[in-house]
C-alpha cells in the first residue's frame, strides 16, 4: 500500500467516532488513500451526509447494521462482521479499519484488519462501577476479547487506555493519539465555565460538575445530550444545559475561552477537551491516567469525585486572570501536537505495515 490504497473503514454516527473518522479520512487524502466509509447504527443526519459528501476521497455507505453497544445480543454483531467482510471482498480493499474489535471476532476478512479500540464496556465498567459486570456486558466484552486476538493490529487512542485494555484482555494495543482540526475565532475572555460530551454517560461524571456549579458564582454551561439511546439519562440542577451543539455552535461558545472542566471517570482520549484546548481554554480535569498522559503540565487536575475541589479550582482560576491565560496558552500549545495530520501519518504507517506483513 505504499503510495496509498483503498480502505474500508467502519464507523457510527453517535458521538466521537464519527468526528474521528471524518477527520482521519480528510487527513489521509495526501497519503493517497481512498476510503469507503461504512456507517453502522442510527441513520445519519443530513448535515453528516453533507459532511461526508464534501470529502473528496470518501465514499459513504449507510449499512443499517447494528452497533455492538446498542444490540440486544451477539448475533446481529456477528452478522455485521460477515457483511463487512463481504464488502471488503467485493470492493477488493487493501485493508479494513474497524471502530471496534467486536467486528472481527470471527476473523472472516480477506485482507488485513486494523481494529480501533475507541472504548469498551468492560473497561468502562471497571473505571465507573467496579465489581462483576451485568450479563449484557459480558457477551459484548467476549466479542471484543475475541476481536483483539483476531485483528492484524489493534490501536488505542492513548497509552493509558491501551494499558487498561491490557489489564482487562491481556492484549496491549499500540497507541495513536487522536487529532482534531477545530478553528475558533477568539473573542474577549469571559468569566464562565464550560463542559461538553455525552452528559447522560455515567462515565462523564456530570453529577460532580453539577454539584460544583452550585458552589460557584458564574454560569457553568454544559453542551451535549442529557438522554442516551438506551434510556440512560441525567437531570441537572445547577449546570445550564445547552443541549447538543454542532461544531460551529460549539466553537462560538469556546471563543470566549471559558474555563473548561471535565470530571470524567472514564476517558480513552477526550475530543471535547482537545477542542477546548485548541480554543485556548484553561483546562480543569479529573486526575485520571489518560488526562495525565495527554495534558500533564498543561492542565490543572482534581480528584474526579471532589465537587468542592472543582469549585475551588474554578474560583481560583477565575480570580487569577494571568494564570488562566497562561494555562490556556499551555493547553493550546499542547493541543498543537494532536492533529488529524499526525494521526493520519501514524495510521498510514500502520496500513503499510500490515500490508507488508501479509505480503511477506
Amino acid at each position: 500500500m505504499r503510495g496509498g490504497g483503498h480502505l474500508l473503514l467502519s464507523a457510527d454516527a453517535v458521538g466521537g467516532v464519527w468526528q474521528y473518522s471524518t477527520d482521519l479520512i480528510r487527513a489521509l487524502q495526501p497519503h493517497g488513500y481512498q476510503v469507503t466509509l461504512a456507517v453502522m447504527g442510527p441513520a445519519l443526519s443530513e448535515a453528516q451526509r453533507a459532511e461526508a459528501a464534501a470529502i473528496a476521497n470518501c465514499h459513504l455507505v449507510e449499512t443499517g447494521l447494528e452497533l455492538e453497544w446498542l444490540a440486544a445480543e451477539a448475533a446481529p454483531i456477528v452478522q455485521a462482521e460477515a457483511r463487512l467482510a463481504e464488502m471488503a471482498g467485493d470492493l477488493r480493499v487493501d485493508a479494513v479499519q474497524l471502530h471496534t474489535p467486536a467486528l472481527v471476532s470471527a476473523g472472516r476478512y480477506p485482507c488485513p484488519v486494523i481494529a480501533l479500540l475507541h472504548s469498551c464496556v468492560a473497561t468502562w465498567w471497571e473505571a465507573v462501577r467496579g465489581g462483576p459486570m451485568p450479563e449484557d456486558f459480558n457477551w459484548r466484552a467476549a466479542l471484543v476479547a475475541a476481536g483483539l486476538r483476531q485483528a492484524t493490529r489493534v490501536i488505542a487512542p492513548s497509552m493509558a487506555f491501551a494499558e487498561a485494555a491490557r489489564r482487562r484482555y491481556g492484549v496491549l494495543p499500540m497507541a495513536v493519539h487522536n487529532g482534531r482540526s477545530f478553528p475558533v475565532k477568539p473573542q474577549a475572555m469571559q468569566d464562565h465555565v464550560f463542559t461538553a460530551g455525552r452528559l447522560w454517560d455515567e462515565g462523564k461524571n456530570i453529577r460532580v460538575l453539577d454539584e460544583a456549579a452550585a458552589r460557584i458564582a458564574v454560569p457553568f454551561r454544559a453542551a451535549g445530550p442529557l438522554e442516551g439511546p438506551q434510556g440512560a439519562g441525567i437531570g441537572l440542577h445547577s449546570l445550564v444545559s445547552l443541549g447538543p451543539l454542532d461544531s460551529m455552535a460549539l466553537a462560538r461558545h469556546l471563543a470566549s475561552r471559558p474555563v473548561f472542566a471535565s470530571a470524567a471517570l472514564y476517558e480513552p482520549f477526550g475530543l471535547a477537551v482537545l477542542e477546548a484546548a485548541l480554543a485556548g481554554c484553561a483546562l480543569l480535569l479529573s486526575d485520571i491516567p489518560t488526562f495525565r498522559e495527554l495534558w500533564d503540565g498543561a492542565a490543572i487536575f482534581v480528584h474526579p469525585r471532589d465537587a468542592q475541589g472543582f469549585a475551588w479550582a474554578i474560583e481560583e482560576l477565575l480570580g487569577d486572570g494571568a494564570t488562566r491565560v497562561e494555562m490556556g496558552q499551555r493547553a493550546q500549545t499542547r493541543a498543537g501536537a494532536y492533529t488529524p495530520a499526525a494521526t493520519a501519518a501514524h495510521m498510514a504507517g500502520h496500513y503499510r505495515a500490515v500490508q507488508r506483513k501479509v505480503a511477506a
